[in-house]
């Protein structure tokens, strides 16, 4: 994606990254729109890297739309690939690539109607380990049948590059 600048339209919340820190761009502020994947928007505001919630897109003049999954609202049950799916709309704020590819989902099971994620972060300190706890519940909260997620960070195994996809490793430049 190429960067621009928009104008905020509202005052809009967003998060410091990498701390996850609150914070609150004003209305009528210059933005520069580095990523807009997924389920969310990295900007830079007075120097600073900020995540803003899809929720919120139209406080960047943007119109978010749901990520449309190959299954219908139809299905009773959680289906495993569309839980996967889900989970590959997340992306980390501060590169171009989801959670899935980036290595950081260990483990997903399917528990009648509740969905049990365990992941990890790419560094011990890093502060946007709730912030992306809480969109993978948005988003794989959407897929038909869920009813509850529920999340857990582990630290150990630690993750490292190796865990990586190719095709991450490839829109990373790391070989």
């Amino acid at each position: 994606m190429e960067r621009r600048v928009v104008t905020t339209r509202r005052d809009c919340p967003a998060l410091l990254v990498p701390t996850g820190d609150p914070l609150l761009i004003p209305k009528d502020t210059f933005v520069t729109l580095t990523q807009e994947l997924g389920s969310s928007f990295t900007v830079l505001w007075q120097g600073k890297m900020a995540r803003i919630a899809g929720r919120d897109a139209e406080a960047l003049g943007l119109v978010y739309e749901p990520l449309q999954l190959p299954y219908s609202d139809d299905e009773c049950a959680p289906n495993l690939e569309h839980v996967h799916l889900a989970l590959k709309s997340v992306f980390d704020p501060e590169i171009p690539v989801n959670i899935v590819d980036l290595g950081l989902i260990y483990e997903t099971v399917i528990d009648s109607d509740c969905v049990k994620i365990t992941m990890t972060l790419t560094s011990p300190g890093c502060g946007m380990g709730p912030v992306l706890v809480e969109e993978i519940k948005d988003r794989v909260g959407e897929v038909p049948g869920v009813k509850s997620t529920d999340v857990e960070i582990v630290l150990d195994p630690p993750w490292s590059r190796d865990k990586m996809t190719d095709a991450a490793k490839l829109e990373l430049g790391i070989f």
